[in-house]
């Protein structure tokens, strides 16, 4: 469900192959949260897809905060490692796991700030909202974060 049911059915079977792959190889206990691994993009458009694992909410005293600035490391990390130009993340965790929204919003725009700050390989983060009100707060967030 979800982005990651949008982008398997978009991708095709390749996608889910390889990541099939990476579980048998790499993380046989499955994708812990806070990491991400990289497969071809396979019938879409982009050159690669970066799969991370969200952290489920809780109320924020479980670490919540941490994995999922953890995500976006990793992310970013295999974007820089893959040559990456452009990176795309929808708003990790908001959805089914809970996340606050406002919450993740600071923590995925901080990130982002901080990696492009020392990065010259990714030219562009994009965020993509679900809604208008997911976009008005990105867009208040990366002004905020901007100014400061």
């Amino acid at each position: 469900g979800g982005v990651d049911g949008a982008i398997h059915r978009e991708g095709g079977p390749q996608i889910l192959a390889e990541c099939k792959l990476i579980r048998q190889t790499v993380w046989p206990g499955g994708l812990p949260a806070g990491e991400a691994v990289a497969t071809t993009g396979g019938r879409l458009k982009a050159k690669k897809v970066i799969h991370t694992v969200g952290p489920v909410w809780h109320g924020g005293d479980r670490g919540e905060d941490g994995l999922l600035a953890s995500c976006y490391r990793s992310c970013f990390a295999l974007a820089e490692q893959h040559g990456l130009k452009t990176i795309a993340f929808p708003a990790i965790s908001t959805g089914a796991y809970g996340f606050p929204l406002e919450r993740a919003t600071e923590i995925a725009v901080r990130e982002a700030q901080a990696f492009l700050e020392r990065n010259q390989t990714v030219a562009q983060v994009v965020f993509v909202c679900f809604d208008k009100t997911a976009y008005d707060l990105y867009v208040a967030t990366v002004s905020k974060i901007a100014a400061a």
